[in-house]
């Protein structure tokens, strides 16, 4: 009996569920297992003294969880999905608070809580979920002719960047507020409005660089040093350029490339160039266009999707998937200033793949309405 319900339940799933999709998420995780291996073991053995495997069993078991975590999100009721959206908001928001408080400093920045088995970055787990809190201010019915819904969400904005900047974390503060920029504008706001927030953000920004340089003043040093790299310290994105024309579009061969040595934490920040360095351009640019199709595949749902809420959930969190990937592409091809973004699903990291994987859960419990109008 037990045995005929997991097997209806498994058809149902499937039957559901966008298997393009599923598909494309599934063949990142495995890369990102893949990669791992291929980054960091040479440089556990021979740096750091540790096991060959130690850095890539750690992202397996990542890997394994967070593959458990997008399958119950996926899983999941819409329904209830959306009635656990604010208490998961209130309980990563309030770890983020926590942060400032008891959270650990890692060469002069202060984004992770410290568990006993791990290290956890709650606003890893909170993107996801502040973009579904924004869309659900955004569709209340109460505010659904009133112009003040859209200052309640960059009230809500304001108060995730501003505990973000105190860690402090520019890149995730710049990848939340052309998320939200994106999110507003697919609802149907003024570009007045956008830009009265923009102003308004860019004057707070102003005066916390101006009244406490010593804290905030590294944001004014990356802006030179990105503007002219004569006048500051721009090594690792140099030497993750360096890599990936070295590579060119072969490849220098599993294990060859040299900048997991050279620069600290380029399995996480630069793993976009490590993978251009050793495999070559043709399989970065195949990662890309995975992420692409998958940005395709929502979008192309999300057109012909009748509910409010899930249209602009679907757009926003694209939104956030594609501006994260391309946020770490451009600072691994020195387009962008350096900011510490990893790449969904690839990158090491326990607490950017369990963001990813719930990011993935979410995107496919609400694309598995109504598939065939578009199969």
């Amino acid at each position: 009996m037990l045995k005929n319900l997991f097997k209806f339940e498994f058809n149902n799933y499937w039957r559901n569920i966008d298997k393009n999709i599923l598909f494309g998420f599934f063949i990142l995780f495995f890369l990102g297992i893949f990669f791992s291996f291929s980054s960091t073991s040479s440089l556990a053995g021979e740096r750091l003294n540790k096991t060959y495997y130690f850095f890539f069993s750690k992202h397996l078991i990542f890997t394994v969880l967070a593959f458990f975590i997008m399958f119950i999100f996926s899983a999941l009721e819409t329904s209830i999905l959306k009635k656990i959206i604010v208490p998961f908001f209130i309980l990563f928001f309030i770890l983020l608070i926590l942060v400032p408080i008891i959270g650990v400093e890692v060469k002069g920045a202060k984004r992770w809580l410290n568990f006993y088995f791990f290290r956890l970055q709650p606003i890893e787990l909170l993107k996801p979920f502040f973009i579904l809190a924004t869309v659900r201010i955004l569709t209340l019915n109460k505010l659904e002719n009133s112009q003040i819904k859209y200052l309640f969400s960059f009230l809500l904005l304001t108060s995730v960047i501003i505990l973000l900047i105190e860690q402090p974390d520019l890149g995730q503060s710049i990848l939340l507020i052309g998320t939200w920029i994106a999110t507003v504008f697919v609802s149907g706001v003024s570009i007045i409005y956008i830009f009265s927030f923009f102003i308004i953000f860019i004057i707070l920004i102003s005066a916390l660089l101006f009244l406490m340089p010593e804290k905030f003043g590294y944001i004014i040093n990356r802006l030179i040093t990105f503007l002219d790299p004569s006048k500051g310290d721009n090594f690792q994105s140099l030497k993750a350029l360096d890599a990936i024309k070295q590579g060119g579009l072969k490849g220098q061969g599993m294990g060859e490339g040299i900048l997991k040595y050279n620069v600290p934490e380029a399995h996480t920040d630069y793993i976009i160039a490590i993978i251009s360095e050793e495999y070559g351009s043709i399989i970065s640019i195949l990662i890309i266009t995975i992420f692409l199709y998958i940005a395709f595949r929502i979008i192309k749902i999300c057109i012909l999707q009748k509910d409010e809420f899930l249209k602009l959930s679907l757009c926003g969190l694209s939104s956030l998937l594609i501006f994260q990937t391309f946020i770490h592409i451009g600072v691994n091809t020195s387009l962008l200033p350096t900011t510490g973004m990893t790449l969904p699903f690839l990158s090491y990291g326990g607490s950017s793949l369990i963001g990813s994987a719930i990011l993935a859960g979410i995107i496919l419990n609400y694309t598995k309405i109504k598939l065939d109008v578009d199969e």
